[in-house]
This record gives structure tokens, sequence and C-alpha cells, in this order.
């Protein structure tokens, strides 16, 4: 699961699934490969007009048929300027499309990816991908293949035109291609192996950026900011070395084409103009020969540049193609998808309703990247309408459980099932639909109160909303907000305070009115005052309904039907309450320390 870096000169399968996006654009793609090449031939023949021009009007002495010459002259150039207009705007129609399809796909496949996923890759990896490869990489489809096949058609109808004016000269020219093509071999690897460091340590800049802002409150807390500066100073200093060793290699790159090219030329000028001399050819085919010795070699050069670009853009197509071909972690079946849909496309006609018995059959399991197992043949029943809770010190993985329960992991042996049917025989959207899932530190859009409690059921209206707010508190805090339920949260809800986000994400909750709720010790960051107006509210709304109580303080979990109580990943005791205290277990002693420190920080407040 962890990233890993191409060391291949060339990676055809990662080429291979990124060009078959522009299947759906063949048209214009067509469009602009055939005026591309009219074009070339255009640029071909005005050499040939140059010819007829000195030859017949210049050397002639003689202006017969000039206006013809200037028409048909005239003509061509506005023919070419028509195809170039074209062009254009085709090709930009397919670097904007391109570009907007490979975001999508990008975006739609990281929804789709486990939460192991998320564990291993950082957020600016994963939006250098997003952003500015997926760009790249429609910019080099969109124009630069294309400015290749501009000018391979180019050079080859050159050849064949000097070929034709004088196969001597033209073999003069046609040495330098072999020097070109060693160069380019030599320089590839080089080039290649240094831009994907560049595109490596972009991802890391744009890691440091996205924690630096999210972080900002904490840098000045901890009085940072000089080792955040440092950490982000080394780098932009790697990747300025970077850039500058590819820099550099390129700077040697295109100057040796530049230098071989030219030095044809002066060749070309000293024989061509010997055999002018000796009246062997004519000064205008030596004035067309020599634009052709000149102009061929800037489609060499621009081939060579494209190359580079190409090998460059080659870590951008790596890494957008491997993100694209990363498995997906937890799928459905193809017989579950016909019958239920997937995330993107629900057959909601389908889904049978969903009681709540949820029962762990021999279950075992590990972490995608752990050796060892958290769970061992567990096996628990539990009862439609039942309370659960988890309890344990931090870190001790209490929500294991609830990750398996809720399909955002799978079982690595065993079954579970649910309404007495093996979970994975129906779709994940089908269970993540029926979860009420409210996190210790839950997430807000960037919106309204009104819309982030309305991503709990999209379809309800104003009033059921605002019934949903007031049945856990959460109409507490719009009173105290400038547009009441129209006030915007914030990124992330950074306007609003811990506890405050916790409410709105109580009401999104209730709101979806799921079979299954999952408190990840949801009121541990509410106040006193405000968890004992919740409390009641929770205990109506649960009723009915399974429940999984992940839970910091004790106190709150006392009525559940069965207690979990995990430590170092593994379920030691389980029970009720009363029997937990009754064992003198670990319950227990967890229990006694945490009442103890409750009383000494009330006698703490009195006093």
């Amino acid at each position: 699961m962890a990233k890993k870096e191409k060391s291949a000169s060339f990676d055809y399968s990662s080429w291979k699934r990124i060009a078959s996006f522009l299947r759906p654009f063949k048209v214009p793609l067509i469009i602009v490969v055939t005026l591309n090449l009219l074009s070339t031939l255009v640029d071909i023949a005005l050499p040939l007009f140059q010819r007829y021009s000195i030859d017949h009007f210049i050397e002639a002495g003689s202006l017969q048929g000039l206006w013809e010459f200037i028409a048909l002259y005239a003509g061509t150039i506005a023919v070419q300027t028509l195809f170039v207009i074209i062009f254009c705007r085709q090709s930009m129609v397919v670097e904007m499309s391109l570009g907007r399809d490979l975001k999508r796909a990008c975006f739609v496949h990281l929804q789709k990816l486990s939460f192991s996923y998320y564990n291993v890759n950082s957020v600016g990896y994963l939006l250098a991908r997003v952003l500015s490869d997926t760009e790249r990489i429609a910019s080099l489809f969109a124009w630069s293949l294309v400015d290749i096949l501009w000018a391979l058609a180019y050079v080859l109808g050159v050849f064949a035109a000097m070929l034709a004016l004088n196969w001597r000269l033209a073999l003069i020219v046609m040495l330098v291609v072999p020097a070109i093509a060693l160069a380019t071999l030599y320089f590839q690897n080089k080039i290649l192996h240094w831009n994907r460091k560049v595109r490596k340590i972009n991802a890391q800049i744009t890691g440091a950026y996205n924690e630096g802002i999210t972080g900002a409150k904490t840098s000045k807390t901890l009085v940072i900011e000089e080792q955040n500066f440092e950490n982000f100073k080394e780098l932009t200093t790697g990747m300025r070395h970077a850039s500058v060793k590819a820099a550099r290699l390129s700077a040697v790159y295109i100057p040796i084409v530049m230098c071989l090219s030219s030095a044809a030329t002066a060749i070309v000028l000293a024989r061509g103009g010997y055999l002018v001399l000796e009246n062997v050819i004519l000064i205008g085919t030596l004035s067309a020969f020599t634009s052709y010795a000149i102009g061929i070699f800037e489609p060499i050069q621009q081939i060579a540049r494209t190359l580079a670009e190409v090998i460059s853009v080659q870590a951008n197509i790596e890494r957008v193609s491997g993100l694209l071909g990363e498995e997906e972690g937890i799928t459905d079946t193809p017989e579950v998808i016909e019958r239920y849909g997937d995330a993107f496309h629900p057959k909601e006609e389908n889904w049978e309703p969903l009681r709540g018995e949820i029962e762990f059959r021999d279950v075992s399991f590990r972490y995608p990247d752990g050796n060892e197992y958290v769970l061992e043949h567990f096996n628990l029943t539990i009862p439609a309408g039942t309370t659960v809770a988890i309890v344990g010190e931090t870190g001790a993985g209490k929500s294991t459980l609830v990750n398996l329960a809720c399909r955002f992991f799978e079982p690595t042996s065993g079954q579970i099932l649910i309404d007495g049917r093996d979970y994975r025989e129906r779709s994940q959207l089908w269970l993540h639909s029926n979860i009420g899932y409210v996190l210790q530190n839950p997430h807000l859009f960037s919106g309204t109160v009104m819309e982030n409690i309305r991503y709990g059921k999209l379809s309800a209206t104003d009033e059921e909303v605002m019934r949903a707010a007031e049945s856990v508190s959460a109409d507490t805090i719009v009173e105290h907000l400038e547009n009441g339920y129209y006030s915007d949260v914030g990124e992330g809800g950074d306007r609003l305070s811990t506890g405050e986000k916790q409410l709105v994400s109580f009401a999104r909750a209730v709101l979806a009115d799921p079979r299954i709720f999952v408190l990840d010790e949801a009121t541990s960051s509410i106040d006193t005052q405000t968890e004992q107006l919740i409390q009641d509210a929770i205990a109506h709304l649960l009723r009915g309904r399974t429940s999984f109580l992940i839970a910091h303080r004790l106190s709150t979990i006392r009525h559940a039907d069965v207690i979990l109580v995990v430590k170092d990943g593994k379920i030691i005791e389980r029970g009720t309450h009363e029997e937990l205290l009754h064992k003198r277990g670990y319950y227990h002693t967890l229990y006694s320390r945490q009442f103890e420190e409750e009383s000494a920080m009330r006698i703490l407040k009195s006093e």
C-alpha cells in the first residue's frame, strides 16, 4: 500500500491506461491530425513557391504571371491560417475535456478506495495527482504529441522534397539525424530520473502547504513556526536541486541538437554555393534547399524538446495511472452490483429493509498492513435494537469491531451477518445508508448549518432538518449565529467549536433515521451541561435501533445491553455494567480509576 516509485525507462501500461481516456474524443482528434497534416503539406510547399519566384521572376527578369502567383500564394496562406484556427480550437477542446475527465475519474476512484489507502497516502500526495498531474497530461496529449506528429510529417516531407531537388545535398542533412537520435537515447533516462524526483518532492510540498494552513492554529500555540519553516526549506531546497539537475540536462541536450543542425546547414550552403557556381543547380533551387535545410532542424529540435517533455510527463502519467490502478480494498461482486447497484448508480427499489441484527461468526481479522491478528475466532450475536458499548484505553483498538460491523474493513476469515445474511451478499451502499455515524472529531463540509445537516437525507425539507436539530439540542447553536440555520460553518466547520460540530453531526445522523447508530466517543468534546441535554435525546434515539457506543466516559454506557472491554487490540471482557463490576477485572479497574478522577475534579471545581 505504500507509495512506490517507478524506475523503468518507459512504462507502456501507464500510457495505455491514460490513452483510454481519449476514446470519447476521436472526432476532435481526427480533425486535429488531419488539419495538422494538411498544414504540414502547406509548410513543405512554401519553399517551392520561393524557388519558382526566384527562377521565373528574379532570374528571368520577367513579371509575367506574377498576379496569378500572388493570388495562389495568398490563397494557400489563407487556407493554412484557417487550418490552424480550427486545429487550435479542437486541441483546446481535447485538453480541457481530457483534463476534466481525468480529474473526475481520480475523484470517483478516491471515493471507492478503502480507509487503509488514506492511512498511508498524504493529502498533498493525492492533491498533486488530481490537480497538477492531470493538467500536464491533458496538455501533453492535446498539444505536445500533436506537435511531434507535425514535426515528423514535416521532416519526412522535406526529406522527400530535398531528395527530389538534389539527393547529394539531401544526404548531408540526413547524416545529422542519427547523431540526434543517439543524443536523445543518452539523455532521456537521466532527464526522466530527475523529473520523477521533482514530481515526488512537489507532492510533499503540496502536503506541507496543506498541513501548514490547516494546522496554523496549532503551530502558533506550540510556537513551531521556525521548525515548520526549516522543514519546508528542506523540501524546497530538494525541489530546486532536482529541478536544476533536470534543467541542466535539458540545457545540454537542446544545444547539442542546435549545434548539429547548424553545422549541417553550413555544409549545405558551402556545397550548394559551389554547385550554383558550376551551373549544376539553379539559384532558386539552392534557395529552396537552404530554406528546407534551415527549416528542417526546427522540427527536429521540436521533436527533441517534445521528447524531453514526454519523458518529463511520464512521471505524471505513472502517478495518475497508479492512482487509477489502485485496487479497491472492499468491493461488491458483479452479482451484487447487478441487483443492488453501486455508490453512483443505486437500485434502491431492490434494497431490503434492515432490522439491525448483527452476528460475528468465527471472525478473525488483521489490518492489511499488519502482521498480528486483532480478532481471532471471535463470535458475537447482537440482536436488533441492542446497545453495545466498547470501552478501553486510548489506542486499545476500540474502533476495530465497529469498522468491521460497518464494512469499512472485511474479516480476514469468518463471516459477519446482517439480518442472517453475510453482508457481502448485499451492497456496501445498502449497509452504509442504514448507518448513522457520529465521530469524535466530526467533519463538516463548507456551507451552511442547514446544508450540513441535510447531508443525512438530501431530500429532507427545512422543517425536517430543524426537527432533527431540535431532537439533539443542535438548535441551541443557531440561536447564536447571525443567519441561524443559514449561517456558513466555514471550511471544515472551523467557525464552530468542536462541541457545536458534534451537535450538527448528531442532527445529521438523526435525520438519516438509520437502523444502526455508531457513536464514536461522540460526547467527549461536549461540555457537561450540553452532554446532559443530549443524553436523554440519545437514549430516545437509540431505542429500537442497534447501536455501538465507543465511550471514553464510562458513566455514559452503564445502561448498555452489553459492554465489550478492549485491551491491546483484543476483547478481554464482555457483559453488562453490573456483571463486569462484579468480576472485578479490567473494567472494574478502569471504572474505579475514572470515578476517582471525576470525583477529584468535582472537588477542585467546588473549591
